[in-house]
């Protein structure tokens, strides 16, 4: 580490070791500046995978989907139903992967002539497949069932189901163990018999991994000449659900994934989705959708369908052909949204208010309630995942059960945690990946499942409180701080887990001015004795040091940590620093 001195924002700051040699040559046989070349080394970009990096294509980067096993075996049943125009039921999740994906699904059927029945299990049915999802089939008549974004180790119900006659097919992306469902087919790129030849499909979102199946199963039925009589769908117009499924699961941005956001895009950005479009207009996007627009922008809304409404709703306006019924189905989404932000402040304040009464016994953060609602307790363990820097368990407990959500920090993997919990017998059910999971338990079982968590933390991470790090990826002059750096970065986009935007180190700068702008915003200008000037901004840090020492700075120098920014004003764009953390200069 550059050196373990607490920043005025609580981190220690870690700058990037990087391979000159390797960035010198990739800068010179792919033509990039020095300073792109050294955040690819910086993001682990081989030399042989720049070209994929920066022009990530989906047809270069997707393999043929058979590589995956049992997605031959599931396409040719799916098309064999599809051809006979027999009944299909699909099994979703409520948030919004499983919406995204499930929506997938349904306009591809839809485009097909079959009308799938959907069935999104509320939170209080609970997560996965259920024997009432299966009893509604039954009755419709329905065979042939698929469940995306779920399935995986849901034993008990996919045996009885599949023991009664049901043809199950699993599309997930979840953690799996040794023993699979006795079902028809399991396309999971993390089944543990999987060879790993492609280790980035074991990245992919439900949404991603289901767009690999419809590849397949449209492969399948135009060898089977059915769309002599039928018009074939455009698969590309699905890439918008894709990459909304992609980002708001937070899978790491890296390999296929690229390729699926990158895409998606530039198809969500031409509105042919009624629904998103209703969506982006009621959230008041009206710029060109990034990555930062999915995740913090358009998935929030659908979420909060799953969190505190219908969670049917979000597939429903995915997939809706009426604008009509986009248009109040979006107004619908903002209500809900505002509603879950009301309830997640109020379980949030309650959490703090808990952890912070008690000993903190383990590197962890554990808390629970009665009157919490199950809904936000997901966004609420990643607050305080940020808040105190240690992985977060929040529980909602209910007359019959106790449901849980947790996020995580590097170095324990949730998904890890939670098989060996089950298999302790101290959770009844559960499953995650490595930064996210849900769970539940009985309410006697709580005292024991703290415990185990608490020492299985304590085993990975130690018991020392561990500062947060921040991964500063380069070091800059201000002079450097540039458009053309800022063209630059973009090359690096779409942004988010995995391929964070990047963090600059700009040392020794002067403060030149500084005022409080908005609700608790510092904005200034930092200079430097060498010579250059950049406006920057530190958001919500009026009551902080950070904002502290930007409104008292008399001439001292500081170190900052921040990310480039442009926006486009009158024709001219305008580069700005966005403040993450601030050091006095030594």
């Amino acid at each position: 580490m550059e050196n373990q001195q607490v920043s005025l924002g609580g981190n220690i700051w870690k700058t990037a070791e990087i391979d000159d040699s390797l960035a010198d040559r990739m800068a010179l046989t792919y033509n990039l500046s020095g300073s792109l070349a050294r955040l690819l080394c910086v993001r682990g970009v081989s030399f042989e995978e720049v070209d994929n990096f920066i022009n990530p294509k989906i047809q270069k980067l997707m393999p043929d989907p058979y590589v995956l096993k049992d997605m031959q075996k599931a396409a040719e049943r799916v098309a064999e139903t599809v051809i006979k125009g027999e009944k299909i039921a699909v099994i979703g999740d409520y948030d919004v992967d499983g919406a995204t994906s499930t929506s997938e699904l349904l306009r591809f059927f839809r485009n097909t002539g079959i009308m799938p029945q959907i069935h999104i299990p509320s939170r209080e049915e609970g997560y996965g497949p259920s024997d009432l999802a299966f009893a509604e089939f039954k009755a419709a008549g329905v065979k042939l069932v698929i469940t995306i974004d779920c399935g995986t180790t849901a034993f008990d119900v996919l045996n009885r189901a599949a023991a009664e006659g049901f043809d199950i097919i699993v599309i997930d992306h979840h953690e799996a163990e040794a023993v699979l469902p006795a079902v028809y087919a399991v396309v999971n790129p993390k089944r543990l018999d999987e060879d790993g030849r492609y280790p980035y499909l074991a990245y992919m979102s439900a949404a991603g991994v289901g767009f690999m199946f419809l590849v397949a199963l449209n492969r399948v039925l135009r060898q089977r000449g059915f769309y002599e009589t039928h018009k074939a769908p455009d698969l590309m117009e699905l890439l918008d659900l894709v990459a909304l499924g992609t980002v708001c699961d937070v899978v790491p941005l890296l390999g296929l994934n690229r390729a699926y956001v990158r895409q998606g895009l530039k198809i969500m950005a031409q509105q042919h989705n009624i629904g998103l479009k209703s969506l982006m207009k009621a959230a008041e996007l009206d710029s060109t959708p990034r990555s930062y627009h999915l995740g913090f922008v358009l998935g929030p809304r659908i979420n909060a369908c799953g969190r505190v409404g219908d969670a049917a709703l979000g597939s429903r306006l995915l997939c809706t052909e009426n604008e009509e019924e986009a248009q109040r189905l979006a107004a619908k989404f903002n209500g809900f949204n505002a509603e879950r932000k009301d309830i997640e402040n109020y379980v949030l304040l309650q959490a703090i208010e808990q952890i912070e009464s008690q000993i903190m016994e383990y590197p962890m953060a554990f808390a629970y309630g009665d009157d919490w609602h199950q809904g936000v307790i997901g966004i609420v363990a990643g607050k305080l995942k940020e808040r105190y820097n240690v992985p977060a368990f929040v529980m909602s407990v209910e007359p019959d059960e106790v449901k849980g959500s947790a996020r995580s920090v590097e170095g324990i993997d949730l998904g890890a945690l939670i098989i060996a919990a089950k298999e302790k017998g101290v959770i009844t059910a559960g499953g995650g990946h490595i930064m996210a999971a849900g769970f539940s338990l009985t309410t006697e079982q709580i005292p024991a499942f703290r415990e185990f968590v608490g020492e299985y933390i304590t085993k990975h991470l130690g018991k020392e409180k561990i500062a947060p790090v921040l991964h500063i990826d380069l070091t800059l002059a201000l002079s450097g701080i540039t458009e053309e750096l800022a063209d630059n970065l973009s090359l690096l986009e779409p942004f988010g887990a995995g391929n964070p935007e990047p963090l600059v180190l700009i040392k020794n700068v002067c403060v030149n001015y500084a005022k409080v702008v908005g609700s608790g915003h510092v904005s200034c200008m930092f200079g430097s004795p060498r010579g250059g000037k950049v406006k920057a901004i530190a958001f919500r840090c009026t009551d902080n040091d950070i904002g502290s020492a930007l409104l008292n700075a008399k001439g001292e120098l500081f170190d900052v940590v921040g990310q480039i920014k442009t926006d486009t004003w009158q024709g001219r764009k305008n580069i700005q620093i966005v403040i993450n953390d601030l050091k006095r200069a030594e």
